[in-house]
């Protein structure tokens, strides 16, 4: 008898998931929705009460939990944690499929996914792209990577969790669309209380400011998209025509954003990081360019 053979049996459609958070909680709600039986884990078991309540069953070891499903979802701070908590567990993963959508490192994915392998387990990794309260709507949206057998094996059981794009075989490939969307988010979210401290410098509340900030966040997807300005294919092409806005000119605005910040006694940070970028296309001859050359600067490029 081999090793899967010998292992509990298990309801195909059962899922297991492991780290009990908000995100936790609400892909567990909506698996236990779309009508699997979810087994959960988590360290602070009280954390368990209202998705138990709901109709998830508490695994009193991850052990318990991960031989309760061939499917297991794990949703944590980070790839760390999942070592920690599957270490004595590790007998049990081989034929199993992990799913950890815990936000890291692309490098630390691919380790994670040939010590899965080590084990005997198939491994997914994945990005959840929306907050807690979005997981299981039509916004929703998930990003994959690992081998297309597995996903395709997965993909109907995931999928009430949001849209699953699978972005290949590479198991670091979803953690580094994950970051490279988080790092558009999070420098955003920076860049909105930077501005509401400027205004704020003025009297001026956050409740009237920030519905002039949001619109102007809002319109920048316009403006990339339309016509001339869209700089997905020039960046391709290695090209930077500096037809509707240059190096030059964008780069006298982040000069004065960084003199009004210094004015104001406001944290330099991001409008020093802003203008570093500038800087450099200047300083590489580069000012009747397009502002997209900067990207030679972000990517360590000297020229």
């Amino acid at each position: 008898m081999n090793e899967r053979e010998n292992r509990p049996i298990t309801q195909s459609n059962a899922v297991t998931v492991i780290g009990l958070g908000p995100m936790g909680q609400a892909m567990t709600r909506t698996l236990l929705t779309a009508g699997h039986p979810v087994t959960v884990w988590n360290r602070t078991a009280r954390r368990a009460d209202g998705v138990v309540a709901d109709g998830a069953t508490l695994a009193a070891t991850p052990r318990e939990a991960v031989e309760a499903s061939d499917l297991v979802i794990l949703s944590l701070t980070d790839y760390k944690a999942m070592y920690d908590i599957l270490d004595g567990s590790t007998a049990s993963l081989a034929g199993r499929t992990l799913v950890n959508l815990s936000s890291d490192t692309p490098d630390r994915t691919r380790e994670a996914a040939a010590w899965a392998a080590s084990h005997g387990a198939a491994f997914l990794t994945g990005g959840v792209m929306v907050p807690a309260p979005m997981v299981g709507t039509e916004a929703s949206l998930v990003y994959y990577s690992g081998p297309d057998e597995v996903m395709n094996r997965h993909r109907a059981v995931l999928a009430p969790l949001g849209t699953p794009r699978h972005l290949g075989a590479d198991p670091g490939l979803a953690q580094l669309m994950y970051q490279a969307q988080l790092t558009v988010f999070l420098s955003t979210l920076s860049a909105l209380m930077h501005a509401t401290a400027m205004l704020g410098s003025a009297g001026m509340k956050a409740e009237e400011i920030l519905t002039e900030l949001l619109a102007t966040a809002d319109s920048v997807g316009d403006i990339l998209r339309a016509g001339e300005e869209t700089p997905g294919a020039a960046l391709d092409a290695g090209e930077h025509p500096g037809d509707l806005s240059t190096v030059t000119m964008m780069g006298a605005t982040a000069d004065h954003i960084v003199d009004t910040s210094r004015s104001l006694g406001l944290d330099l940070a991001l409008p020093l990081a802003v203008q570093a970028h500038y800087r450099h296309a200047l300083d590489n001859g580069h000012g009747s360019d397009n502002w997209t050359r900067i990207i030679d600067g972000i990517r360590g490029s000297g020229t």
